[in-house]
């Protein structure tokens, strides 16, 4: 669940806070044994389970290709993807077996690239609440072709063209 970032990670990165995110494998389901069509012998979820649906398929696909690549398991790699989420300082795992905890704690070799970053990124992108979404519709027209705190834009089309088209 992001819907954090919409307002709390932001606060706690404005006074200079970090977060601590806890169940960042999803009671299990970003652990790689749930795959669509195929579920575990043992595991907290069903298939129909409101928690298992399209985003979620959508997102161990990107785990699956991220962890491959890294040559990681695929909790390594969702783990490694929290621990490097701006303002977290740590995450509360909840391994249930030795070997759990084990490859867990082995996510802390890897590092990934800003592609996997991005990719994971837009894969779980989450739905924040009003006025996020309106925000990142009207930037081109409030910015205009300028960059405000990291966040570049477009030329609005229905901006002024030069000084003569200004009021």
């Amino acid at each position: 669940e992001r819907t954090v970032e919409g307002e709390l990670i932001p606060m706690a990165l404005e006074h200079g806070m970090g977060v601590t995110p806890w169940s960042p494998l999803k009671g299990g389901i970003l652990s790689g044994k749930y795959k669509k069509g195929q579920m575990p012998d043992e595991g907290r979820y069903a298939e129909d389970s409101k928690h298992l649906n399209d985003t979620t398929w959508a997102i161990l696909d990107e785990l699956e290709k991220v962890a491959k690549d890294r040559g990681c398991s695929v909790p390594q790699a969702a783990l490694a993807w929290v621990r490097q989420r701006p303002g977290v300082d740590s995450t509360i795992i909840g391994a249930r077996r030795m070997s759990h905890l084990e490859d867990n704690l082995g996510s802390l070799d890897y590092e990934l690239t800003q592609a996997q970053m991005k990719s994971l990124d837009e894969a779980s992108q989450p739905k924040l609440n009003f006025p996020h979404d309106f925000l990142d519709f009207v930037t081109d027209g409030v910015q205009n072709s300028t960059t405000v705190n990291g966040k570049t834009s477009n030329a609005w089309d229905a901006g002024p063209k030069d000084d003569g088209e200004r009021w």
